[in-house]
């Protein structure tokens, strides 16, 4: 009996081992639901990074993409978003010609391809344009002084199922900020360029004509009533589009100073814009200083005269799922930022959280 109780004990701890052998335990998701912080960095150093920062919680996951590869992204981050499960990193390196796209696995940050130089040059906003396909807008190699914008930009396609470049769309000099609206991408620029440019997602194909509104105009968001707001600095207005006959509906000046707007944020029922104004003081040292002001999609004047929130941010975002304010602090360029969170409705302050080198955007997840 017992000869018997041992070999029914031997045999079960076999069949347990092999069991064991043949099983893997499913690779950790570490970063679930939350929020991606992109830290710009500073850009000599070329020490941007990325943080996660969980809904309900004041503790930072730092420098997630080092943790994941052992390696850091050796340049500034400009912009992230994430496609069908991969993660597109943009990083702006101080030296020509080291500038990539990182493409990630989304949850984990472990990078799966770099497409590197010279096809990417100065990437600056990334948006998804379809299944498996990003947008990228790059300004190209630059120049100095008066001829910074030396080259003509483009939007890079990406197919990040191939995890190639398929595509090379030419646009204007610093090509800039992307909005995407149904199988559109409207392009703004920074160069002096009077047009919002439309790509056709379904060809990614330019749209003719292009959507004539003021010098270095952008694309901001697009309202609860699908009408597009775009950023016009030549003449420091909000201008509202209607995307469906590319027609102007309002044009709305931003305060009455020489304060400049930017960066924008809209709420999560996309009805309310957030907005920092913000200055250069020159009995200060030209120290930057400013204010955070909202306006209604239904306003019909900006008078940017209250601030919602007193206070100069570098990063401005709303989470869609909360509606909770997040804001970027930068002490100087040299030293960890801070993230401040705000009840939407009364501006009032719910905590603030120590983080990385220029807290400048926010991905939610």
């Amino acid at each position: 009996m017992k000869t018997q109780l041992i070999k029914t004990a031997a045999a079960a701890l076999l069949s347990l081992t092999l069991w064991n052998c043949n099983t893997t335990d499913p690779e950790p998701v570490p970063y679930e639901s939350g929020v991606y912080v992109i830290n710009s960095g500073n850009f000599l150093d070329n020490n941007g990074s990325i943080s996660f920062l969980p809904r309900n919680s004041s503790t930072v996951i730092t420098d997630i993409f080092n943790a994941a590869n052992a390696r850091t992204f050796t340049g500034g981050v400009q912009d992230y978003t994430e496609i069908d499960g991969k993660g597109v990193v943009l990083v702006d390196n101080s030296t020509a010609g080291q500038d990539k796209v990182e493409i990630v696995l989304t949850g984990t940050f472990k990078s799966v391809k770099t497409l590197a130089a010279p096809d990417v040059e100065n990437p600056r906003f990334v948006v998804r344009a379809g299944n498996n396909k990003a947008y990228v807008t790059c300004w190209g190699a630059t120049g100095s002084g008066a001829n910074f914008f030396a080259n003509p930009g483009y939007v890079l396609v990406l197919d990040l199922a191939a995890q190639t470049i398929t595509k090379r769309i030419p646009m204007p000099k610093a090509a800039n900020r992307m909005v995407v609206i149904g199988n559109e991408v409207y392009v703004g620029s920074d160069a002096g360029d009077p047009t919002l440019v439309v790509i056709n997602t379904d060809t990614d194909e330019l749209k003719q004509p292009a959507i004539t509104v003021g010098a270095n105009t952008n694309p901001i968001a697009a309202d609860a009533n699908n009408q597009l707001w775009a950023y016009s600095g030549a003449t420091n207005e909000m201008v509202r589009i209607n995307p469906a006959n590319k027609v102007i509906a309002a044009r709305l000046k931003v305060g009455g100073s020489p304060k400049s707007p930017g960066p924008f944020a809209i709420s999560a029922d996309r009805r309310t814009f957030y907005f920092v104004n913000s200055f250069y003081d020159p009995a200060d040292n030209f120290r930057q200083k400013g204010e955070t002001y909202r306006f209604n999609i239904d306003a019909t004047s900006i008078p940017a005269a209250t601030p919602f929130i007193n206070r100069l941010f570098i990063g401005l975002d709303v989470d869609p799922q909360t509606g909770t304010i997040y804001a970027g602090i930068t002490p100087s360029f040299k030293q960890a930022g801070f993230v401040l969170r705000y009840k939407p409705d009364t501006g009032i302050l719910t905590d603030s959280v120590r983080g990385e080198i220029a807290p400048s955007r926010f991905f939610f997840r």
